[in-house]
This record gives structure tokens, sequence and C-alpha cells, in this order.
């Protein structure tokens, strides 16, 4: 079934992506994954789209990102540069030289205008970003194996995520603690393919992306380990097997650090993910031929402090 996606092309926007391989199957080793997580930076520098986590698994993988507006004006420095960082040499499927590009466009040539719509065609957009991230990938993968056929098993899960600060940083979080909920590592600092770990081991551009949820990371850091927590304290106790029964059985509630350890339906399938205004806007601009239109659903299980998601869950939401 086509997943449910809404995208605002018209402001800045944020989204949370992700894409899992056929049939769930563990194929990405650490090299894989490092092959990855490198074209996540490349191919998202050339879409002009901001990357504010992420967290590359065995089987799939999750970016939160910032999308510019679609009408965004892109000088021909910057397209130059942009084609540059994605294509370093030419290549069986983008033989030209960024060299060549560049005389296209300073001389106006006949052809410089539809290189230039082709380029920008593809960038601020993230059906766009996932279409060439993962069709790059699976060239990479496929041929490294001499394998052949499709890697992906659907084009892509998206939620449209309001561009406050609590929203981002909790679903930030919850990105960056897939690799503490999938049991290989107890602490996301020590998992090398995710946003916070390259943040926190220097990186610039993950740091530049955490600074959109916390310049100092310190709220960050509270709201991945707990309240007057920091990464020495990551091993926070959790028990998935009580805290499922306090979420399915009492309908209770937990701390968030503890909750955001459990697999929430919420952050994939809620479709929007903000404050009740926030969804309410958006279900209202896009539903207006619904006779019935949806509404917000407010998020239970922790002090999620207002946020609610457009499309209500029932059905083993959390796990």
């Amino acid at each position: 079934m086509k997943p449910i996606r809404l995208k605002s092309e018209k402001q800045t926007s944020y989204y949370h992506l992700m894409s899992r391989t056929v049939n769930g199957e563990a194929l990405f080793g650490s090299r894989e994954r490092e092959i990855l997580r490198k074209m996540i930076w490349q191919v998202a520098e050339f879409s002009g789209i901001r990357v504010i986590t992420y967290a590359v698994m065995k089987n799939h993988f999750h970016l939160l990102v910032e999308a510019p507006p679609k009408s965004t004006e892109i000088s021909d420095k910057e397209l130059v540069r942009r084609f540059r960082v994605l294509y370093p040499e030419p290549t069986p499927w983008q033989p030209m030289r960024a060299e060549v590009l560049e005389w296209h466009l300073q001389n106006q040539t006949p052809e410089s205008e539809a290189l230039r719509l082709s380029l920008t065609h593809r960038m601020h957009d993230i059906s766009l970003l996932m279409k060439t991230l993962k069709q790059r990938f699976t060239r990479w993968f496929n041929q490294s194996r001499d394998r052949f056929g499709p890697l992906w098993s659907e084009r892509f899960k998206s939620v449209l995520v309001e561009g406050n600060h609590w929203a981002l940083r909790t679903v930030a979080a919850y990105i960056d603690l897939n690799a503490v909920r999938s049991g290989l590592v107890e602490d996301p600092k020590d998992y090398r393919f995710c946003g916070y770990a390259e943040a926190l081991g220097g990186s610039k551009l993950a740091r530049r992306g955490l600074a959109l949820v916390d310049p100092d990371l310190a709220g960050y850091r509270q709201t991945l380990y707990g309240a007057g927590a920091g990464p020495k304290d990551g091993k926070i106790s959790f028990n998935r097997e009580e805290a499922l029964r306090v979420l399915n059985e009492t309908r209770g509630e937990l701390p968030l650090a503890t909750i955001l350890r459990c697999r929430i339906r919420y952050f994939s399938d809620g479709v929007v993910l903000g404050s009740k205004e926030f969804v309410e806007a958006q279900i209202r601009a896009r539903g207006k031929e619904r006779k019935h239109p949806a509404v917000p659903k407010a998020m239970r299980g922790a002090q999620w402090r207002g946020l609610s998601v457009a499309q209500g869950l029932h059905k083993n939401l959390f796990q």
C-alpha cells in the first residue's frame, strides 16, 4: 500500500524520512552503513536540504531534514558548487564535468537554461532527495556484490514535523536512539552511524544539524538521557517488557527518556506531528475535499507537551 505523505513546498518544512530494505533483510554491515552515511551528506548538500540528524541501521535508515521552499533561488556559482559535490568526477550517468557546466552558465549558451532546469528540478524536494540517495546507494550496493534487482521495499515513508524546537528535538531523539532500541548499544553516543554520535565526534555538519534543535546540546541530552542526565548516564534503567505493560495494558505514562527507547508508531505513521494547532492546520489545508476530515490525535504514553499527530493509531502503537 502506498504510504500517506504530506509535503509542503511553499515554505521551509521539516520531515522525518524513512526507508527499509526488501523484506526488512539486515543487509548493511559497517562498510555499507558508512557508505550510506557519506552518501546522505553528499546528496543532501546537492539537494540544498539540511540534515538535522540521521540513523543508518542494518536494514533501514532515518533522516530528519529541513527543506527550503521549492522556489528558492540558486545562483550559478552555487549550482556549480552543488554539482561538484555530487559529481566530483564524470560518471556513466553524468558524463559532464563541473567545468563544462560552469562554462555553459557563464556564457549563457543555448544549453544553459536546460541544464539549469534539469538540476534545480532535483533540489529542495524530499522525494527527489530520497530517489537520488536510494538509487545511488542501490547502484553501488548491487555492483559491489554482482547483484541485481530492487534493494528497497517501497519509495519511502515520511512524517511532516512542526518546525519548533520541541517537536524537532523529540523526533531527533527518537531517531538517534534507534541503535539503543535495536539493542546494538546502550548509549547513542557509542553508535557511529547516527547524527548525535557524529556530532560528538566533532563533525561540523552533524553539529550544525543538531544546532537547530539545541545550540549547545544540553537540552537535547536531557531528552536523550532524562532530566539532569549527561552522556555518562546514558545507560538508563530500562525494562522493555515492563514499559510495554504500562503503555499497552494500563495505558499509563512513562518518563520521556524511557518511552523513547520503545518503538512508537507516532513517529513513523502519524503523517503530521506537532502542536494540535499545527496538525489541525495541515489537515484543514489538505482535507477540504473530504466529507469527514481527520482531527488531531493527542499523543499518549508520556508528557509530550501537547504534541499531536494527524493519523489515529491503535494497533501496535508501542512495541
